[in-house]
């Protein structure tokens, strides 16, 4: 029977549940058992597809073509597993399964309550899961913080499922803030206190407690948390904040919390092998030899995980080229505004992300041109490949007005359409070109070179594609058609002849880095860019000693300004 780990968070948000429970798998895993992880989202929207960035974050595909929550990406990061649409249950997504099946008469014209019909749902999306797997843990991330309305069903499904599978089968692990008040120089204990009392109310005991925290504390301030929380000393673990995330594994390893956890769960499992980790991720990530900057030019830069995936997947890239990458996030109509030579100047690489919307994109085509005319290494995913076949086509081809048909529906170059299988599709959520597909990469192209063989699968969210009407003529001005969906006949990646690195894609790559395994693609841009600046700079030497200096200078106040 599968062991059960739930972890639930109090006092405030955004505490990093989600690393948490990422970093508790990766332990787990290293020890030899087989795990899955698990998000549960109180929110009623049945997945975060319809909703903004500003609001959710980004929006993680799966390769089955789920629409899920950013923690999944942390998960499969961490772990190395493959996550699917029953690693992430929405509220919304078990009422519309309770619901559905009360028009159909399953309950025999019983009242429908939320106990236990909800809470049932809620179990058997769990139990499944672990049943699926045949998993040997399985942790459950709840979202949200203990004292949320919303939440409370699914604390009291957890709740019952502890009591059912029994003692030694599960455990409760509770994520708090110790903070430090600054003015008093002290750590305060009593958030931690009334979030588990909070969490007793509703039925739930926590084992373990994660206890964030910027300072360390002494021994009797964990004695002290654990008296008042009902919780051995031991299992009071500082999740100290750290340089780089990926120690994090590290610092819960050096308190023994696998010991811990497996203790409780009455699980004998060898030590675990971290060396890979620690070598060649995370003392990679502190001690880089060399530096790069890349821009990344968006429209929601404002919000750090809007584009979550894409900048973990850029520094992924730095740890298989042994650098560090500066990003600089770069809002596109700040170039609309500026100019792109003065806004990217001092940058060796631009990435250019998915997206929807009007907004922002003569600015994005403005960077793509930059990138194009300069030799600066460019990398477009998603829409940053349609803004990059709409600046071919108008500074290129010299196809005027030529644009996407979910900007200008009217263009006369309609060189980006929607999907033909889109055509009258009216709903939004789940609607578009979702998951894992194969692409036939084009030998001696730079996608064949990074890939390093010809068929591949990525993973897609988007409603509208290259028109392959205009393919012919693209291709004799230069553009290479360097990728293609053969069985749909869909441009998946394209290319330029005459240019260092200009690769862009239909898909979304970002999906599939890991710290161990770094994205193909990314790990040649970041190679690419490196080359860009060692070249650049070589020039501007020869120019002016002090050039590099400058463009240093410049290059950290134009992240200070965006930070």
């Amino acid at each position: 029977m599968a062991k059960y780990i739930f972890v639930t968070g109090g006092v405030v948000s955004s505490l990093g549940k989600g690393i948490a429970c990422a970093s508790i798998g990766l332990l787990l895993k290293s020890r030899g058992l087989k795990v899955t992880l698990q998000k549960l989202d109180p929110y009623i929207n049945v997945d975060p597809g319809t909703m903004s960035p500003y609001q959710h974050g980004e929006v993680y595909v799966t390769d089955d073509g789920a629409e899920t929550d950013l923690d999944l990406g942390h998960y499969e990061r961490f772990t190395g597993q493959t996550m699917t649409k029953d690693n992430n249950v929405t509220a919304g997504r078990v009422y519309y399964s309770v619901i559905t099946k009360e028009r159909r008469g399953d309950y025999l014209g019983g009242t429908v309550q939320v106990v236990p019909h909800i809470t049932d749902e809620i179990k058997q999306s769990i139990t499944k899961l672990a049943s699926r797997d045949n998993v040997d843990v399985i942790i459950v991330e709840v979202g949200g913080t203990v004292g949320d309305i919303e939440g409370l069903p699914f604390l009291e499904a957890i709740r019952q499922l502890r009591n059912e599978v029994g003692r030694g089968n599960a455990i409760n692990v509770h994520l708090t803030l110790v903070p430090y008040i600054r003015a008093a120089d002290e750590l305060k204990t009593k958030p931690t206190q009334h979030s588990v009392g909070k969490l007793r109310e509703i039925g739930l005991q926590a084992d373990v407690l994660l206890c964030r925290t910027e300072k360390p504390f002494a021994e009797s301030v964990r004695n002290k948390i654990a008296q008042f929380c009902n919780v051995a000393p031991e299992a009071v673990i500082q999740a100290l904040d750290v340089r780089d995330v990926y120690e994090v594994p590290l610092v819960f390893n050096q308190q023994h919390l696998d010991d811990t956890i497996l203790r409780m769960l009455e699980l004998s499992c060898p030590k675990q092998d971290l060396v890979g980790w620690r070598t060649e991720v995370v003392e990679r990530a502190l001690h880089p030899t060399r530096r790069v900057t890349i821009a990344v030019v968006g429209k929601y830069i404002q919000l750090q995980d809007a584009y979550k995936s894409i900048y973990e997947a850029l520094r992924h890239g730095g740890l298989a080229n042994d650098a560090a990458v500066e990003i600089t996030r770069i809002d596109s109509e700040q170039i609309e505004r500026e100019g792109a030579a003065k806004v990217l100047g001092d940058v060796q690489g631009i990435l250019i992300p998915g997206g929807f919307g009007h907004r922002g994109i003569e600015g994005k085509l403005e960077a793509i041109r930059y990138a194009r005319t300069t030799g600066t290494p460019f990398f477009g995913i998603c829409l940053g490949m349609q803004c990059a076949v709409i600046e071919f086509a108008r500074n290129v081809c010299g196809l005027t007005g030529a644009n996407s048909t979910e900007f200008d529906p009217n263009t006369a170059h309609p060189v980006i359409s929607l999907l033909e299988e889109q055509q009258g599709v009216t709903a939004k959520g789940g609607t578009m070109r979702l998951g894992s597909s194969t692409c036939h990469v084009e030998p001696r192209t730079n996608a064949f070179r990074a890939y390093g063989q010809e068929e591949i699968r990525e993973r897609h969210r988007h409603r509208y594609e290259f028109n392959n009407r205009y393919r012919e003529p693209f291709t004799k001005a230069g553009l290479v058609i360097a990728g293609v969906y053969r069985s749909g006949d869909l441009v998946e990646i394209v290319e330029l002849k005459e240019h260092p690195w200009f690769v862009a894609g239909q898909f979304h790559p970002e999906f599939q880095s890991r710290p161990l395994r770094p994205h193909p693609l990314f790990r040649a841009f970041i190679e690419a860019s490196l080359k860009h600046a060692g070249a650049r700079g070589g020039r501007q030497g020869a120019r002016d000693g002090q050039g590099a200096k400058r463009r240093s200078t410049k290059s950290e106040t134009l992240r200070s300004k965006k930070s």
